[in-house]
């Protein structure tokens, strides 16, 4: 195992009867790292996950944290590990503290020391006056912020997050990101997290691009775009005959969502030989930029997901009678 790495992933393979979750992954995982494992629902992130935490033995393939093997130590392993599942997990009869207290007992840490760590972690993620409420009053965004501190309170340095955003709202996101990253700063952390959310991996260090159990692409967010990444069109046809021309104008380069269609465009030049083309056809256009959206799109042929129009694209809103637009 190299000095750099922290995780070494080599081949590994997991089967679910006839279903092939993992397809001979090989990742390493640098230390204080944030490293993101992105890809749609069934992908096999969560799978990978669990292996990677002991939880789940693979079929193939070898594992090793901070030079621990991972399938024959897994004790071992477990202790410089926090997990917070995409699932909640914490005892919503017990408070806040007794939560943290009783995870900490669990791992064996000494009580002044446990204690300590408790008040600085419900400190960390702004909880200490929550610290006596039980978990079963809290909202989502609060008991995940919870689970944050738990996953601390036994000083681990390796941090895995299955979606930990899924259910939250957009504020609550936004907070549980701000607090990752305040961890990361204090305790000098590798965070390994799964998501399908395309924005929340931006800021990563490396992304990891999976499907169907395979590893497709795995780099820098920025040399992600620079390799994969294309300009996108997204099409609404004021007519279904006018999306049906498209889709077989451009078999190998569309896909189509409910009235919507997505191109993969080769830059400004298509985008105006294409609007000569359809302009008055067509309700609404959007040029979308090279982004992570556009990778996935390029390596698999389809969406990561659903996803409501953002500021890097570039809106035309076109005049009923012809091919007149704005920007």
């Amino acid at each position: 195992m190299t000095a750099n790495n922290v995780i070494e992933v080599r081949d590994l393979v997991k089967r679910y009867g006839r279903t092939l979750a993992l397809d001979c992954i090989s990742i390493d995982v640098r230390r204080r790292e944030l490293f993101a494992l992105l890809g749609p629902n069934g992908a096999g992130k969560t799978t990978l996950l669990h292996i990677l935490c002991a939880l789940l033995q693979p079929d193939g393939g070898t594992v090793q944290i901070e030079g621990v093997d991972v399938l024959t130590q897994p004790a071992v392993s477990r202790r410089t590990i926090g997990v917070v599942f995409q699932e909640p997990s914490l005892d919503d009869r017990l408070t806040v503290y007794e939560n943290l207290n009783f995870h900490g007992l669990v791992y064996g840490v000494p009580r002044k020391l446990r204690q300590q760590r408790i008040d600085v972690m419900l400190d960390l993620v702004e909880l200490t006056d929550w610290r006596e409420r039980l978990v079963r009053t809290l909202s989502s965004g609060m008991k995940r912020r919870v689970e944050l501190a738990r996953a601390l309170t036994h000083d681990s340095r390796i941090l895995f997050l299955d979606e930990p955003t899924v259910g939250l709202d957009a504020q609550s996101r936004e907070r549980i990101w701000q607090y990752i990253a305040q961890l990361r700063r204090q305790h000098e952390l590798t965070v390994v997290v799964t998501t399908h959310y395309i924005e929340e991996v931006e800021a990563c260090d490396r992304v990891c691009v999976i499907d169907r159990g395979k590893v497709l692409a795995l780099d820098s967010p920025a040399a992600l775009k620079a390799t994969y990444g294309q300009q996108l069109l997204r099409v609404v046809p004021r007519e279904e005959i006018t999306g049906l021309e498209i889709m077989e104008a451009y078999p190998d380069t569309t896909v189509k969502r409910d009235a919507e269609i997505i191109l993969q465009s080769s830059g400004d030049v298509f985008a105006e030989a294409f609007l000569s083309r359809y302009g008055g056809r067509i309700r609404r256009l959007s040029v979308e930029e090279p982004s992570l959206e556009s990778v996935f799109l390029s390596l698999t042929g389809r969406e990561i997901r659903d996803q409501a129009v953002g500021a890097r694209e570039r809106t035309f809103a076109f005049g009923r009678q012809g091919g007149e637009h704005t920007r």
